[in-house]
Parts: C-alpha cells; sequence; structure tokens
C-alpha cells in the first residue's frame, strides 16, 4: 500500500446490491470463512465480524432488491432495512460495497432500479461506494477496463458514479490477495474522504428504527392472538368431544 495512506485497524463494511447477485458469497470472501447463508435470500440485515488482512472487520449485509424492480415495487420493510444498514456499524460504514454479477449486462430498467434502491440513503452515497463485479473469470482475456467501456456492460455509467471505484473477484485467482486488495482500495476511498465515514441523517435512523420496532410488536402480538384463538378452538372441539363420548356412553 502507498504510504500516504492510513492503515485501517477497525473496518466497517455494508453490502448492498440487488437479490441473488452474490453479497453473502462476498461477504464470506471477505472473512475467510462462511458466515453468511447463502443458500437463502437476506429477508433483513445480518451482522458478522472477523478479521481480514490484519484488520478487523465488520460486516453488515442489507436485503436486496429484484434488478427490475422500481422502488415502489419493493415492500417498505426491505426499503427500511437498507437504510438502517449503515446504523447497524456505528458511527458509519467506511465503505459501501455494492455487489455486481459481471454477466448481467446493465440495462436501462435495472440501472434506475439500482439508483433508486441506493439513493435511498442519499446523494452523498456514491462518494462512499465502491462496485465490486463477482464472476470476473467470465471475462476471459477481456480486460474489465475494456468490457466497462464496451457499449453491450452498459458498466460504464455505474463505475463513474462511483467515481471510478470498482473490484472484480475472480475464483481463479488467490482470494487472500483478492481481499487484501479490495481492503486497500477501501481505505483509499476513505482518504479521498478526508478519512470520514459514511454519514447518514440520525433523526430519520431513529424514526425507521422506532417504526421497525412497532411492527416487530404489531406481529408479535399477531401472532400471540393466533396462538390463542387456535389453543380456545383446540379446547372447544375437545369438549365437545367429551360430551359426545359421554352421551354415547349413556345411551
Amino acid at each position: 500500500m502507498d504510504s500516504g495512506v492510513p492503515h485501517i485497524p477497525n473496518l466497517r463494511i455494508v453490502l448492498l446490491g440487488y437479490r441473488v447477485g452474490g453479497k453473502s458469497t462476498v461477504g464470506n470472501l471477505i472473512l475467510g470463512k462462511q458466515e453468511f447463508d447463502t443458500s437463502k435470500r437476506t429477508a433483513r440485515c445480518v451482522e458478522k465480524e472477523g478479521e481480514a488482512s490484519q484488520r478487523k472487520v465488520t460486516l453488515v449485509e442489507a436485503p436486496g432488491w429484484w434488478k427490475g424492480y422500481r422502488m415502489e415495487d419493493t415492500p417498505d420493510r426491505d426499503k427500511r432495512e437498507i437504510v438502517l444498514s449503515v446504523s447497524l456499524c456505528p458511527p458509519g460504514p467506511h465503505a459501501l460495497l455494492l455487489v455486481v454479477d459481471v454477466t448481467d449486462p446493465l440495462v436501462a430498467e435495472y440501472r434506475n432500479a439500482l439508483k433508486q434502491h441506493l439513493e435511498l440513503l442519499g446523494e452523498k452515497v456514491w462518494s462512499h461506494t465502491i462496485v465490486v463485479f463477482t464472476k470476473g473469470g467470465w471475462l476471459g482475456n477481456t480486460a474489465m477496463e475494456e468490457y466497462i467501456e464496451s457499449d453491450r456492460s452498459g458498466l460504464q455509467w455505474l463505475v463513474e458514479k462511483c467515481g471510478n471505484r470498482y473490484h472484480v473477484l475472480d475464483k481463479y485467482r488467490r482470494e487472500d490477495v483478492q481481499v487484501t486488495e479490495l481492503l486497500e482500495k477501501i481505505e483509499e476511498m476513505v482518504a479521498g474522504n478526508s478519512g470520514n465515514h459514511f454519514h447518514f441523517d440520525r433523526e430519520i435512523l431513529q424514526k425507521l428504527e422506532e417504526k421497525k420496532m412497532e411492527d416487530e410488536k404489531r406481529k408479535s402480538m399477531a401472532i400471540q392472538a393466533e396462538t390463542y384463538f387456535d389453543k380456545t378452538v383446540n379446547i372447544d372441539v375437545n369438549d365437545v368431544q367429551k360430551e359426545c363420548v359421554l352421551g354415547l356412553a349413556l345411551i
């Protein structure tokens, strides 16, 4: 690493992206072990901690969105979780990693969905975001720069929005080397942001957290009411059955 870039011993990172885009896989790669469940979708934010390249790392994976979904089509719960993800690694993440499958061309529909969902975190989100491309081996002998600039990829807009910051993960390269390079890019970005991490309005976060707690309380009460109803019905049925048996015995 360049001597002018400060080493960050405790990195805080949020993983963002569309569903089945590989966020959990990237998280496991960074931590060097299977911490995130790749067998099912992330319905709520998941926080994991570990060590990577002589750094302590806190990772938060946010729920994804469907690639072609407009923001209004995404459930409010998922949008709320995306915003709250940045509050789970206080005082805020050093980086947001936007995970993108390099084999999927970023057509206009996908691009609009990505922009809308990422900007739930505000316009400043782009200054703290690095694009992480998965399945880099698919490119073969084509250089990533060449592919980004090609008309068929649709990726140039995205990379430019993120200040030309991106990282390619390739299963044919050593994982530890790729992770070290990625973390160094994060440190370079933080240095470029005058050492600042990503900030989000605390008042908005507090309101969202309160709304989440209200929803969870309401859901818990509904489950309790349903359980009570089921037990009551079963008791009534049992009483009827007992009365029928008793009646038959007296005949």
